[in-house]
């Protein structure tokens, strides 16, 4: 599958990595801004083909392309979605502009295949959110959710600090979405310590009684799924009850493809959004075999 990524900060150069790697996606166009950008060098040093013609080389090629990823922010990722829609190019959107359907993979994956936007929510919505849908699963009353995200400063770019609001009700929505329960909250903390803490995210739950067997077993499923595409994904802090809640904690690892290693919620959403991809190429390719066959 022929991709291209908009997009050439930290995100957009994590994932084109990623994208190298992959045996079903092939990076057409890498395009931003600044040819002279280090993720645009990277690109370079790569072999990809690269642009500083931002969203107007991707609309030039799109005959040519079969996805893009945007890891642009927000307000950029609804623009470039109305360029694309008309154009009947689908877009992975790594910003918290919610246009299309939440994918979390570890949740919905297979639903997503055929969708022509796909949101990857946000960085604590894919850590945290499979674990709240866990105490969904094995609760039948459950009154609140909140989700504590914590990031290192180094790692937080110019991008998801002026979409902090979108990145708060985005996550929250998913919360929402994938356990059906109708009060959530989710709060982010960028800290700035040195050295860098790693990615981490607690989730709340309120509810007046606990099946920690049950969830614990469930939540011990969860992570083993999540950790198929995103490998330094782990559960520091197993579920525990008191006081009337629910509370567990994840932390992540990034696999240090371009940033350090504790910049874990980058990691995860290049992680999540190739998963997407990867899904859709094997879609495509089944499709093409059976009407090959049939």
């Amino acid at each position: 599958m022929r991709v291209a990524i908009i997009g050439t900060g930290n995100i957009g150069t994590d994932l084109l990595l990623k994208v190298q790697r992959s045996p079903w996606l092939e990076c057409a166009l890498f395009s931003g801004r600044n040819l002279d950008s280090p993720g645009m060098r990277t690109a370079g040093d790569l072999g990809v083909p690269v642009s500083d013609r931002s969203i107007d080389a991707i609309v030039e090629a799109a005959g040519e392309l079969d996805l893009v990823f945007d890891a642009t922010s927000a307000l950029d990722a609804r623009r470039h979605w109305e360029l694309l829609e008309p154009r009947g190019v689908p877009v992975i959107d790594l910003t918290p502009a919610k246009l299309g359907e939440l994918c979390i993979p570890a949740l919905n994956l297979a639903d997503c295949a055929n969708e022509p936007n796909l949101c990857m929510v946000t960085c604590g919505g894919q850590a945290a959110v499979p674990l709240a849908a866990c105490v969904a699963a094995t609760h039948a009353h459950v009154e609140y959710v909140e989700i504590v995200s914590t990031s290192a400063s180094r790692s937080v770019g110019p991008a998801t600090r002026i979409n902090i609001d979108e990145y708060l009700g985005t996550t929250e929505a998913a919360v929402r979405r994938f356990t059906g329960v109708g009060r959530a909250k989710t709060i982010l903390i960028v800290n700035p310590s040195d050295p860098p803490i790693t990615m981490q995210n607690t989730v709340f739950a309120r509810t007046e009684e606990a099946d920690l067997p049950a969830l614990t077993a469930a939540v011990e499923q969860m992570v083993a799924r999540v950790q198929q595409y995103v490998p330094g994904y782990r559960l520091v802090v197993p579920p525990l009850y008191e006081g009337g809640r629910i509370a567990m904690t994840v932390q992540i690892r990034g696999v240090g493809d371009y940033l350090p290693a504790y910049a874990g919620n980058l990691d995860i959403i290049t992680c999540a959004a190739v998963a997407a991809a990867e899904e859709r190429a094997r879609a495509a390719w089944q499709d093409e075999a059976v009407a090959a066959t049939g």
